[in-house]
This record gives C-alpha cells, sequence and structure tokens, in this order.
C-alpha cells in the first residue's frame, strides 16, 4: 500500500511504503536531488545511446534501482513525418526523454529537429516559440506533460487511443488509435474540405446572382427558379460527396 503518494510532472511519482519514502524518477529528479554519482551517469549513458528511456528508483540514501525501457517506433511513423513534409508542415520532436534517447527515436522517424529534456513548461515554451516563428503550430501528444502544449497549440491532436483525460480535454481533434498517419490525413482531408466548402458557396452565390440577373431583365422562368433553389442544392450535395473518395488519403501513405 501506498501512502502519501504524489505525482510531479515531468519528474516522476513519490509516496510512502511500510513508513519508508520512495520514489521512481527520471534522470533531472534524482540530478536535482543530489543523488547522482559518476558510476550512475556511466551506466546510463550506456542506455541513453540505444535510445532507452530511464526510471530510478531510489530513496533518500540513493538509487536503489534502474529500469531501462525502450520505445518501439511505430512502422507508420517515418511515413506520417514523409506526408507531413509533403503537405508543408514541418514536424519537431518535443520530449521530456533525454538528448540521446530523443535523437534515436528521431533519427528511425525522419524528423530532423528536435528539443529534449522539456518539461511541461518547456513544451508549452516551446510551442508558442514555433508559433511565432511560423505563424501556427499544431500539437499531437498524448500524456499528461502534453496537456499545455496542447491547449497551446492552434490545433491540438490528442491521440485517443492512449491518451490521458486531460490530454483529450485540452487537445481540439482526437485522434481515435495510435496511427500517426491519421494526422496528416486529417490535415488534408480539412485542406480538401475547405477548398469543397469555397466552392460550393461561389456556387450557390453565383446561381443564385445570375437567377436574379435574369429576373430583373424579365427573362425568368418558373423552371429557372426550381433550379436555382433545388438544382443548387443537388449540385452542393454532389460537389461535397468527393469528401468520401479515398485516393489523396492512399496517396499520403505511399
Amino acid at each position: 500500500n501506498v501512502e502519501a503518494f504524489e505525482a510531479l510532472p515531468g519528474r516522476g511519482v513519490r509516496g510512502m511504503i511500510a513508513g519508508r519514502p520512495l520514489m521512481l524518477a527520471n534522470h533531472r529528479w534524482i540530478e536535482e536531488l543530489g543523488l547522482c554519482s559518476s558510476e550512475l551517469e556511466a551506466v546510463m549513458r550506456v542506455h541513453e545511446r540505444q535510445g532507452r528511456s530511464l526510471s530510478l528508483l531510489a530513496d533518500e540514501t540513493g538509487v536503489l534501482a534502474l529500469i531501462a525501457v525502450a520505445d518501439t517506433v511505430r512502422p507508420s511513423s517515418a511515413a506520417a513525418m514523409k506526408a507531413l513534409r509533403s503537405l508543408g508542415v514541418t514536424p519537431v520532436m518535443l520530449t521530456g526523454d533525454n538528448e540521446a534517447t530523443a535523437a534515436a527515436i528521431a533519427a528511425v522517424s525522419g524528423i530532423e529537429e528536435v528539443r529534449s529534456n522539456l518539461l511541461p513548461q518547456d513544451k508549452l515554451e516551446a510551442v508558442a516559440n514555433l508559433q511565432a516563428r511560423y505563424g501556427f503550430a499544431a500539437m499531437a501528444g498524448d500524456g499528461i506533460n502534453d496537456a499545455p502544449a496542447l491547449a497551446q497549440a492552434d490545433i491540438g491532436f490528442a491521440m485517443g487511443a492512449a491518451g490521458t483525460h486531460i490530454a483529450i480535454e485540452a487537445a481540439d481533434v482526437v485522434i481515435m488509435n495510435d496511427d500517426l498517419m491519421r494526422v496528416p490525413e486529417t490535415i488534408a482531408l480539412s485542406r480538401r474540405t475547405f477548398t469543397i466548402l469555397r466552392q460550393n458557396i461561389v456556387l450557390a452565390l453565383g446561381i443564385k446572382a445570375l437567377f436574379l440577373v435574369l429576373t430583373v431583365a424579365g427573362n425568368a422562368t418558373m423552371w429557372m427558379a426550381v433550379f436555382a433553389d433545388m438544382g443548387t442544392s443537388l449540385i452542393v450535395i454532389a460537389n461535397g460527396l468527393r469528401l468520401l473518395r479515398k485516393p489523396m488519403v492512399e496517396r499520403l501513405r505511399v
């Protein structure tokens, strides 16, 4: 049984077990507590160079155990980054992992710009800086540490299958699985929807304006009025149904 449990975003968790204070911490927190040593640093560097994330079990006297976890990069990640670049989007990795682990994951995923060792407030600040640089920034994430950045971004994508409730609440769009390809697909679909929306507005207003001119000139008929009303609606619906076509999505996956 754990008593006095506390979660510290960006650092780890701590609590009392059988009257003994224990913590499961990341490298940053262990350094802040002054529990690091040259021997421990040497062991951690070996794991970090292999792209592993580290958690350290410690008490008030020192580190008791090291847990190394290797993230498995999804096969679709590299394709998703390629698809984003084809859409004119520049992917940037924001992570709380150490620099070596982040660089290893970024290399496999095809991401060139990486910012590591970030706390939740650091991710929020990074998104704000990207907004200032590009004028617009989207954020995809699933954890508690991502929530502030998801809320700051112009559009936040929460990866819903594994996402925490706070991340889902902070995001604008929830992806109901963990396939990163859904992000470029959503962007491409949104752009196409906006294009068709503008086409429909122009079509509807254009046909109405043409009928109005014919009416003022005394050349309008009842059948023209029916076409201007019902015919325009049918044209707009038919044009909108083009969004159901899938070649656009399939091209992104190639």
